[in-house]
């Protein structure tokens, strides 16, 4: 009790020894109001994108084999370190700096608000660049993780680095600017509300340029070039990866929204991507039931995810309806092109192409068709779609976009692959690869316990 009275007695006396008028800061208004909530918001949205990397690191463990489970998981964390430093030092600039219709040349080096100036495209927000350089790094580093799914289980360490680098200063920013730096794409009125091309469908073409270059894991097709199946070895660490993701999308789609206080129109984005999520999920599930006469919980997996792919460039210019047509049909064709591209002799270990690359395809044109004009009219941005009598000049748009994309990233992707491949190989050794990759590029193993007893099984 007296501790109680003691501690009341110290507040009156501080209120006593500073009237109320030296806490009464200067007014407040409505403006600085609204960028302080706007700001906490793009915040908030920024801190789930980058927790993705955690159902990345989650989703790829799971989906690869134990001897490599390390160092798929650590390299998430690599991954985010050279995409920081990178995006800041130059990604940034080339992206969203003052420029011409495809990259920028200003705000290298970002240092601080003072160069607000150099990013015409982002200075109407009211955000401060210092959080826009944040939000549009955490996409950033998504692509690149992306990416990086084709590299898996046989890609050198040093390529990660390399290419890393490469990929967040060249090949991403350039894309980026093309659509929402003041591009090309952009001045065209490409609807891509928050990245089915820009983030996913460009990092899925350089994962698939590495699928392409570093050719099949060993043991991947027998001689007649029947693919053999490869399982993951946790399927509980990809359930919960997927989880993490569909949870961190909610700071991809409906934080693109980038305000609290547009009629709360997030919580639409927020609808339409769930609700595309949810068919996605549900259709791959029972399709692979039909086709392997059982339900198959990683086609299920993929299924959301690239549900989640498409929907990200439409959630804003898509009546609920058509988000769930356009999250079943991603699921459903998500599903045949993985068995397609298995068949084709093209060993993607996550699914990254089919999964990102060909739903973020579906995703850039289905605003072409589905895009209404009071959402064309709220987001300011292109036309009505086909079938709400727009006629065929938004999807134009989209399918340009999309090809030119394409076309970009996997050119330059197969020309720096190219390069590194012939200065020092990018594939590890067959030894290397028999062993895993945690023990010959860490010297050490994700779970050292099971491996060292699957040695002494092995040697009796």
């Amino acid at each position: 009790m007296r501790k109680k009275w003691a501690v009341m007695g110290l507040a009156a006396s501080t209120l006593l020894a500073f009237p109320l008028s030296a806490f009464a800061a200067a007014e407040v208004t409505t403006a600085e109001v609204s960028t302080g909530l706007n700001t906490f918001f793009v915040f908030l949205a920024f801190a789930l994108v980058l927790f993705m990397q955690a159902g990345f690191a989650l989703l790829e463990a799971g989906s690869v084999r134990m001897k490599n489970a390390g160092h798929v998981a650590g390299k998430t964390i690599l991954t985010l370190g050279i995409a920081l430093i990178a995006f800041w030092a130059f990604g940034f600039g080339l992206g969203f700096g003052n420029g011409n219709g495809f990259f920028g040349y200003e705000g290298f080096f970002l240092s601080g608000e003072g160069m607000m100036g150099s990013f015409d495209a982002l200075s109407g927000l009211g955000i401060p660049i210092s959080m826009m350089f944040l939000f549009h790094l955490a996409f950033a580093a998504v692509s690149l993780s992306i990416a990086f799914g084709g590299f898996a289980e046989r890609a050198k360490l040093s390529v990660y680095i390399i290419f890393g680098i490469l990929f967040t200063v060249i090949i991403y920013p350039i894309v980026a600017h093309w659509v929402w730096g003041g591009g090309w794409l952009g001045a065209m009125q490409m609807q891509d509300y928050a990245g089915s091309t820009v983030v996913h469908l460009t990092g899925a073409t350089a994962g698939l340029a590495a699928t392409l270059m570093l050719k099949p894991r060993l043991g991947k097709y027998n001689k007649d070039g029947k693919p053999n199946i490869i399982p993951g070895h946790n399927q509980i660490y990809s359930v919960v990866g997927v989880f993490i993701l569909w949870f961190g999308w909610m700071g991809f789609n409906p934080g693109s929204a980038l305000s609290t206080l547009n009629d709360g129109f997030f919580t639409y984005v927020a609808l339409t991507t769930n609700l595309a999520a949810a068919a996605g999920g549900v259709a791959a599930l029972l399709i692979s039931w039909v086709v392997f006469g059982k339900a198959d919980i990683p086609s299920m997996l993929n299924g959301v995810l690239a549900a989640l792919v498409a929907i990200t460039g439409s959630c804003a210019f898509v009546d609920v309806w058509a988000a769930i047509v356009i999250g079943l049909v991603a699921g459903i064709v998500t599903f045949f092109t993985a068995q397609w591209f298995e068949k084709a002799g093209i060993d993607d270990p996550i699914y990254a192409f089919s999964v990102h690359g060909i739903a973020g395809m579906w995703g850039a044109i289905s605003t072409g068709f589905f895009a209404t004009p009071e959402l064309v009219e709220k987001t300011g941005v292109g036309s009505p779609g086909l079938f709400y009598g727009g006629g065929f000049h938004q999807l134009g748009v989209q399918l340009l976009g999309m090809i030119g994309t394409f076309i970009f990233v996997l050119v330059i992707s197969l020309l720096i692959l190219w390069v590194m491949k012939s200065i020092n190989g990018i594939r590890v050794t067959e030894e290397e690869e028999m062993m895993g990759l945690d023990i010959s590029e860490h010297g050490s193993y994700g779970y050292p316990e099971q491996m060292r007893a699957l040695g002494e099984d092995a040697r009796k």
